[in-house]
């Protein structure tokens, strides 16, 4: 299926999701976020859809709020607008399925928030990332005042808000905050790759674990355990650890279909 700003692609088990404004660097639009969220929400009952893959089409992932636009709306229409980013960043986080960022080009201010949101982030070597919020006056929108100090502290999280400069892919790889960085040309190959893995993979146990991370950074360890526990009660009735005890025994791989 295809919006005007939203690309929508079933790929076997993958579901694809690419961001369509190439003119403007995908600069997110009104459509693109409720078409966004309307998509990811509805793979979460969808069985066929193991794994999203987020992307860009054109020369960049996402350049985030249109600046072309920007100084034209009220206080209380830009209030409404994050609200449904906001609720984007919520739906991608709350899906029990791995959502993978496959980032080439730049991502910038919101677009950088993006991809933080994602489970796991695939970048090109020469790609880009600015939080650039502060050149136009602005503080971040989109979670990043979240998703990054957890991820490399506040100190460098307050230099990239500050700064606002441009930061290589390179150098957010040996942070931790990129988990792969491929040549551009195999970016969209081996990205594929990765989620035709983890779409062969426990699909529930991914997306319960997904939740247990998420959970740990406002729960107790007495509350992670206790969930934990719970959670595992659950697992152990299920196909895929059946057929991953199956498996193991027989000394094969085993053949999980995320039930």
């Amino acid at each position: 299926m295809t919006q005007e700003h939203l690309n929508v692609e079933k790929l076997g088990p993958v579901l694809s999701l690419m961001l369509n404004r190439p003119e403007s660097l995908n600069a997110f639009s009104l459509e693109m976020i409720l078409g966004l969220t309307s998509a990811i929400r509805d793979a979460q009952t969808d069985a066929d859809v193991q794994v999203i893959v987020l992307s860009g089409a054109g020369r960049a992932f996402s350049a985030g709020g249109d600046v072309k636009t920007m100084g034209q709306a009220d206080p209380a229409q830009v209030y409404e607008h994050i609200g449904k980013l906001n609720k984007l960043i919520l739906t991608m986080k709350a899906v029990e399925k791995p959502i993978i960022a496959s980032v080439h080009g730049f991502a910038a201010g919101a677009g950088f928030n993006l991809a933080l949101a994602c489970d796991l982030i695939a970048a090109a070597e020469d790609s880009m990332f600015a939080l650039s919020f502060s050149q136009v006056g602005l503080v971040s929108d989109g979670g990043g005042s979240y998703f990054l100090p957890r991820l490399i502290g506040p100190h460098l999280a307050k230099e990239f808000f500050f700064s606002a400069e441009p930061v290589p892919a390179q150098r957010l790889y040996g942070l931790g905050l990129i988990n792969f960085l491929f040549p551009l040309q195999k970016l969209q190959e081996e990205t594929m790759k990765l989620a035709v893995k983890l779409a062969n993979g426990p699909g529930k146990a991914f997306g319960k674990q997904k939740k247990l991370i998420e959970h740990s950074f406002t729960a107790s360890l007495e509350e992670i355990l206790e969930e934990e526990r719970l959670t595992q009660t659950l697992m152990v009735q299920t196909d895929d650890h059946q057929e991953g005890i199956r498996a193991f025994k027989e000394k094969r791989k085993p053949v999980f279909k995320g039930k």
